[in-house]
């Protein structure tokens, strides 16, 4: 399935394509597994690795926060599984903004995830990591604690809470995603 880069912030989109092609001409191709993603999507990933009760007292301080629409979507999530992916709960994360992309690194024109695997003396993440810092954007396999080696996002704030209150991210979301 493939990925509209439309749905990306127009500045950003611009970069998104850059990079993809910077990267295709150094040998090292990376294909867009997500762009926009929804709050309800988000609160997935974010479920994913976590227990009942962390889940349970996130979605607790969320309503006590008056945040409901993002506690509802982690509570409609519904139980997942599989490895911790992201520390963002839903809204939080500049995906749902536009403002951030995840890719994966084709090699032999195959879906590689491997960060440590080198391809002519070089890992393709680390490519993506060095031309996306290059064209000023922020990756996320060069933070210094949670490394997200596919994730690039546009600005350099870890997300949207730095620029926005909790209520006002809730209401955009709500505006933006849900009924």
């Amino acid at each position: 399935m493939a990925i509209d880069l439309n749905t990306l912030v127009p500045e950003f989109k611009a970069k998104v394509e850059e990079l993809l092609t910077n990267c295709a001409n150094a040998g090292y191709p990376m294909q867009p597994t997500f762009a926009i993603r929804t709050p309800l999507d988000q609160g997935k990933l974010w479920r994913q690795s976590r227990t009942t009760d962390v889940v349970q007292q996130k979605i607790t301080d969320l309503r006590d926060q008056g945040a409901d629409f993002l506690a509802d979507c982690i509570a409609n999530a519904g139980p997942q599984n599989g490895e911790h992916v992201t520390n963002a709960i839903p809204g939080i994360s500049w995906h749902q903004f536009g403002e951030a992309v995840d890719c994966v690194w084709i090699l032999n024109g195959k879906a590689n995830w491997s960060t440590d695997l080198l391809y002519n003396g070089k890992n393709g993440y680390a490519v993506y990591a060095q031309q996306a810092k290059a064209l000023g954007l922020t990756p996320g396999g060069l933070w210094t604690s949670f490394k997200d080696w596919p994730h690039v996002q546009l600005r350099s704030a870890n997300g949207p809470l730095g620029a926005m209150t909790l209520q006002q991210i809730n209401d955009t979301m709500k505006a933006r995603f849900g009924s």
